[in-house]
């Protein structure tokens, strides 16, 4: 059975940092690109960072770039995002996805294996 559980989400204040962990299992981790998404209220959701499923190539949306950073670590099974700087406009839900496509897509595919997770909270106050 697959199950990606998120965790590390808060409320911090403006400026703050953050690092959202998820942890996989049920499928094979290291063959999969991952991804962190995230879905504010009213707004479609948007994909903040995609990585390679060795984690050599990073892509990151517009407005995180320099602020967020994506990793993984294969031994573990788990995906990060660490977010400093964080501004209001961050508050969200956070998802993270695997995919057997890079970057992992933000609707799905055809074709393509793609597993969520239920998401954890970000808020950030100003």
């Amino acid at each position: 059975q697959v199950q990606m559980v998120e965790s590390g989400g808060d409320t911090v204040q403006a400026g703050g940092s953050l690092r959202l962990s998820c942890t996989a299992s049920g499928f094979a981790f290291d063959e999969y690109a991952m991804a962190w998404f995230r879905q504010a209220p009213g707004k479609e959701r948007e994909r903040v960072a995609s990585i390679t499923h060795r984690g050599g190539s990073q892509l990151y949306e517009d407005t995180v770039k320099g602020r967020f950073t994506i990793s993984r670590d294969n031994s573990k099974n788990t995906l990060y995002l660490q977010m400093t700087s964080l501004k209001p406009e961050d508050t969200a839900m956070y998802y993270c996805a695997a995919a057997s496509l890079y970057p992992v897509p933000v609707k799905p595919l055809r074709g393509v294996q793609s597993y969520w997770g239920q998401g954890t909270q970000v808020t950030v106050s100003s």
